[in-house]
């Protein structure tokens, strides 16, 4: 036996088609806007620090180790690649519905009717051989191969398809961004570390000065020549001194932790070297032009990817108003008795269908998926306008911070000097009597706070290059 069964008419297809082509709501076709401005500043230099790689930018041995360890061991990395493997298999799922379905099936059963049946009665009158009448009750054997497949008449497929693997090279920009914010956040912490050691150091040598003020006032203070109250507030303003020594011990620690945690380790002391932090001289910085930064930026890419998939996911809704042309065949051997299960022709069976299915008439759950995949257009859109403002933003800021921290640390460098030999006027002037102990005291104090606010300004110059370097894009590659 065999079944064969098609449409009859392929005018069936032309009213299916115009039934369910009535009403098909129109693809909204946002306007991009890619423009930036022609330059940063009027500079139309085109040499561009987001194409050095990483490890000649870093010039310090110590801080290319600690990324060296972070990009093999960062969890927050290894998760980013696993979202690419899933997309990856998300594109290896959509290319597998373009192809038929294909696929076995074995079974067996047995059945039992009515004698007073219809079927009962036709049993029982057949004879499969003269004289041998059907079984009952009756058993059944069959084996075969069958295959499904949705003709792509929309492209809505190969669009699904064009779609994965666009969110897959979004996905693969999603992971260089997160690489490049990684380098960054980790150069950052340990310049930080860095200023943090320098600070220290200023401290104790601060609290050493104080200590040594504190004797002379004692000595001045038997010879009748200082009083209680000038021992009491050296005797303060040693103890604060030495609070801070233990704040500032507390946020080297904390700084340490932060890095070991980039690094997917467990908290250890960070090797670097603790020498002049202030002799270290920022990288220079080329900043190109602001269109590159669309090439650049591991962030504007993927919006503008995502975007990209976003628009053919509107296509993908709209092509489900029309109809699908699914086909269906298969192939095998049906008998009631394994002896007769592979007898030809008597128990060969075959089928062949093709079905149109179309919305007609409650559409509201297409029309509302094609809704919001316009809506999730129109979002992506604005993020990726958003994300190219962002990135001139970032980079104009930092731009100008650059500018006025170099201005800044040349001033805080002439205040370090010049209070620093203000403390040695003061202690000469202490001890001879000529300035009172008030002086000296404010005098250490304004010393302390301008070395530390220098050695801040220094880790802040170094931060804003390396921003710099990530808002240009430079880091991934």
């Amino acid at each position: 036996m065999y079944k064969f069964r098609i449409n009859r008419s392929i005018g069936v297809l032309g009213v299916c088609l115009a039934v369910a082509s009535c009403g098909v709501p129109k693809v909204v076709t946002p306007t991009e806007n890619k423009s930036v401005p022609g330059a940063y500043n009027g500079n139309q230099d085109t040499t561009n620090t987001a194409l050095v790689q990483w490890r000649e930018f870093f010039k310090d041995k110590d801080l290319v180790n600690l990324i060296d360890t972070a990009l093999k061991n960062n969890q927050e990395l290894m998760i980013t690649l696993q979202e690419i493997e899933i997309a990856r298999n998300d594109i290896r799922s959509r290319k597998a519905q373009l192809l038929p379905s294909v696929g076995v099936r074995a079974g067996a059963g047995v059945e039992k009717v009515g004698r007073y049946t219809s079927q009962g009665a036709g049993d029982a009158t057949t004879e499969i051989e003269p004289g041998k009448e059907m079984p009952d009750p009756l058993p059944d054997f069959m084996i075969g191969a069958y295959a499904t497949w949705e003709a792509d008449i929309w492209s809505k497929l190969h669009n699904s398809k064009k779609a994965a693997v666009t969110r897959y090279l979004a996905s693969v920009e999603g992971r260089n961004f997160v690489l490049t914010n990684l380098i960054a956040e980790i150069a950052n912490s340990y310049y930080e570390l860095l200023a943090l050691d320098n600070q220290l150091e200023i401290i104790r040598q601060n609290i050493e000065l104080q200590k040594s003020g504190l004797e002379i006032v004692k000595v001045q203070k038997e010879a009748s020549r200082a009083t209680e109250l000038a021992v009491k507030k050296f005797e303060a303003e040693v103890l604060k001194s030495q609070s801070l020594e233990y704040e500032v011990l507390q946020q080297v620690k904390e700084t340490e932790n932060r890095i070991n945690f980039l690094l997917g380790r467990y908290p250890q002391e960070i090797a670097r070297d603790k020498g002049n932090f202030l002799e270290v001289l920022p990288s220079m910085v080329n900043t190109g032009i602001p269109s590159q930064l669309l090439a650049n930026r591991p962030d504007i890419k993927q919006a503008e990817l995502e975007l990209t998939a976003a628009k053919l996911d509107v296509k993908i809704a709209r092509a489900e108003f029309y109809p699908s042309l699914g086909i269906s065949a298969g192939v095998g051997f049906n008998a009631f008795k394994p002896s007769y299960l592979f007898k030809m022709p008597e128990s060969l069976l075959y089928s062949l269908a093709g079905d149109i299915v179309a919305p007609l008439i409650n559409r509201n759950a297409i029309k509302a998926e094609f809704s919001s995949a316009n809506a999730r257009q129109l979002q992506a859109l604005y993020n990726y306008e958003r994300t190219i403002l962002n990135a001139y933003v970032e980079v104009s800021t930092q731009l100008s911070n650059i500018n006025n921290l170099e201005k800044s640390y040349d001033l805080k460098s002439k205040q370090v000097d010049a209070l620093t030999r203000s403390i040695e006027v003061s202690n000469d002037l202490f001890k001879s009597a000529r300035a009172d102990y008030l002086e000296v005291l404010l005098t250490q104090r304004d010393a302390l706070d301008s070395k530390l606010e220098l050695v801040e300004t220094k880790k802040s110059q170094l931060n804003a290059v390396v921003n710099i370097y990530r808002n240009l894009g430079g880091g991934w590659k």
